[in-house]
């Protein structure tokens, strides 16, 4: 055989075995906010990886590494959630525990765990004291961010210390070359060296892990598409937020039956309707609009209560688009992955952060019929962009701020009304306005003005007033899990509020919401 071919013959041999051989980072979810933030990352580094109960561990199919999430729960609890500590360990692979993972294996190693003297939750400094594996590369005092009420206090003989904080508590620990702890979050943006400490597990423990790969991620995505729905037909509900638009696309580049439907609630931006209208036309993706403003704003007539809000709006969503729907089998759904992290539906071990529209009773009933099609809600909104871009989706679409699915409902704290409703259209588009015109719109994340439920004494012509409060809201985020304010020059500032204030009836005050996400949310509600 000459020896050019047997080169080949080897080469092909040896792709055939890796992709055989290659394996997914398993991440076992135990309730925390930022579980599907770690799949996320381990994708950002360039490797496949999915998100499991802990149940499903026995069910794993010879995973290449395994990282056990923080929860909501204390492994003192009765029912706390556990592991199969003997299957966990049969794998063979690199484990990590984050949080309440390393409690739970600290535990299982023969150590214990007891209620902490203060709950720690924000920013801490990492003092690293082994800087092999784990914190190679990684500053000897780093920052990383803490959320939990437990600590490890007792410790194995076999376990090493590699990481303590400032009061010299364990938050790092090592029990053998393939099992590993840190009581902090390396997925969240705020422990600065978090990706580089995910790096180091990942590439320094000798796991073979499957790439993970955009274009493969789409074509995988349509063709499973293709399975589920088959000979059936979608209704899609369209927004023209990034979420819809990628959906609708995906789902025609499938080559599915469907029928988009943009619903005009009465909660849309300013001149909302036309623009998405235009968009769609642009991407080659006809919809039909229907105009159920009198409906929604006369369901939510009296209605304060944010979670009623969302339920009602939710439930009218679905009932529309059931009413042109005909026999339409199946509903696609734009949901992303916060989306379900936050609505923590029955089943779920995470705690409830608020109900998203797409995640109401009405919605997990027909999921529970098997009607209700979510092609991202593995996908974060940086992932969404990437998926719409490999598409061909212009940067125009993909750009756009995201608008929640409730629309201007949660950015109206109290009674929804036709002219609240028109007095927050007209300063949020004054506020992105000046956003375009100053060059800041791409560099914010999401921006939109809210209209409060007070009002404030001011002076206007020499005469008093007593009128309503709008906040200006502008974030950064990578994940919409957490999300930092956005330090807008004054001058940006200025402009908006003196053209609001001069041209928005009935406000005579305007504040700028500087929060963090957490504790704040993104949205007002």
């Amino acid at each position: 055989m000459p020896a050019g071919f047997r080169l080949v013959v080897c080469l092909i041999f040896a792709l055939v075995t890796y992709f055989m051989t290659a394996q997914e980072v398993a991440v076992l979810d135990y309730g925390s906010q930022y579980s599907q933030l770690i799949v996320r990352r381990v994708r950002e580094l360039g490797f496949v990886s999915h998100l499991y109960p802990p149940a499903e561990l026995p069910n794993l199919q010879n995973p290449g590494a395994i990282i056990l999430s923080g929860g909501p729960r204390s492994t003192s609890e009765k029912d706390a959630p556990d592991v199969d500590f003997e299957k966990l360990m049969s794998f063979g692979v690199p484990v990590l525990g984050v949080c309440y993972g390393m409690q739970l294996l600290n535990i299982k190693h023969g150590g214990t765990v007891k209620p902490g003297v203060t709950r720690e939750y924000g920013p801490a400094k990492l003092v690293v004291t082994e800087h092999a594996d784990l914190f190679n590369g990684v500053s000897h005092e780093s920052q990383v961010w803490m959320s939990h009420s437990d600590t490890c206090a007792n410790l194995a003989s076999t376990t090493q210390v590699i990481a303590t904080n400032e009061d010299a508590v364990p938050v790092a620990l090592k029990w053998s070359d393939r099992c590993w702890g840190i009581q902090f979050h390396p997925e969240v943006t705020h422990s600065h060296e978090g990706t580089a400490i995910l790096r180091n597990f990942l590439t320094r423990s000798g796991a073979n892990l499957a790439k993970f790969d955009i274009q493969a991620f789409k074509s995988q995505m349509i063709e499973r598409i293709k399975a589920e729905v088959g000979s059936r037909e979608v209704i899609c509900g369209v927004s023209g937020g990034v979420d819809s638009t990628v959906l609708a696309v995906l789902l025609s580049k499938a080559g599915v039956k469907v029928r988009c439907i943009f619903i005009d609630t009465g909660l849309m931006r300013l001149n909302e309707a036309a623009e998405v209208k235009e968009l769609f036309a642009e991407v080659g993706v006809p919809i039909e609009q229907i105009d159920a403003s009198a409906t929604f704003l006369g369901a939510l007539k009296g209605v304060t209560d944010p979670e009623q809000k969302r339920r009602i709006i939710g439930t009218l969503f679905v009932e529309e688009f059931w009413k042109v729907a005909d026999n339409v089998e199946l509903l696609a759904q734009g949901t992303l992955y916060p989306d379900v992290i936050e609505s923590a539906t029955s089943g779920s071990i995470a705690s409830k952060i608020k109900t998203h529209h797409n995640r109401v009773d009405r919605i997990m009933e027909l999921k529970e019929q098997g009607k209700v099609l979510e092609p991202l809600a593995e996908l974060f909104k940086d992932e969404v962009r990437a998926l719409g871009a490999s598409l061909g989706i212009p940067h125009r679409a993909l750009w756009r701020h995201p608008f929640p699915g409730p629309g201007l409902a949660v950015r109206i704290p109290g009674e929804i009304t036709p002219e609240r409703v028109l007095t927050t259209q007209q300063a949020d588009a004054i506020f992105i306005g000046e956003l375009r015109r100053s060059g800041w719109y791409e560099q914010t994340w999401q921006a939109y003005a809210a209209l409060l439920p007070v009002k404030t004494v001011g002076v206007k012509g020499d005469e008093r007033s007593y009128e309503q409060a709008i906040s200006l809201r502008a974030v950064i985020s990578e994940d919409a899990m957490t999300a930092d304010w956005v330090e807008l020059p004054y001058s940006v500032l200025r402009n908006a509020s003196n053209k609001i204030l001069n041209s928005v009836k009935g406000v005579n005050r305007v504040l700028y919401d500087i929060s963090t996400k957490p504790p704040a949310s993104i949205e007002w509600e």
